[in-house]
């Protein structure tokens, strides 16, 4: 099944972004929010099977100082199969072509996907830094 797996780098419709946040067990994210934030993707990868959204990562930032991945998600039915790590060679790969020396690249991990990040050289900020959020109501 994997051999008929599509991958796109494009961001998916709002609509299908957040139904697969959600059954991936992210968080819900408002419709009119995501068609703002997609739009403004740096960089999209989607993976389509028959047309269907099974898989998705996204690259946020400036484009020069500041990037930031987000959207790691594959669904239920389709994890251990070597998606996810297919979706992060692909965010990888423009990472690799587009961040210049000096460029800071972060992201939020659940435990235990982030052993999933450390495959693709990402570390653990602590002690040195903490991740810290604000979230609008």
């Amino acid at each position: 099944m994997i051999h008929d797996i599509t991958v796109f780098h494009e961001p998916p419709a709002a609509e299908e972004y957040v139904n697969l946040r959600l059954k991936a067990g992210l968080s819900g994210k408002d419709i009119e929010a995501s068609r703002r934030g997609l739009a403004n993707s740096l960089f999209a990868v989607t993976l389509r099977l028959h047309g269907e959204l099974i898989g998705m990562g996204r690259v946020i930032g400036d484009g020069g100082c500041m990037f930031h991945v987000v959207d790691i998600a594959v669904s239920p039915e389709h994890q251990g199969k070597g998606l996810g790590k297919k979706i992060m060679s692909e965010v990888t790969a423009y990472l690799d072509r587009n961040a210049v020396k000096g460029a800071y690249v972060s992201l939020m991990a659940d435990v235990p996907a982030d052993r999933l990040y450390q495959q693709f050289g990402f570390e653990h900020s602590a002690p040195a830094s903490v991740g810290m959020y604000k979230k609008y109501n």
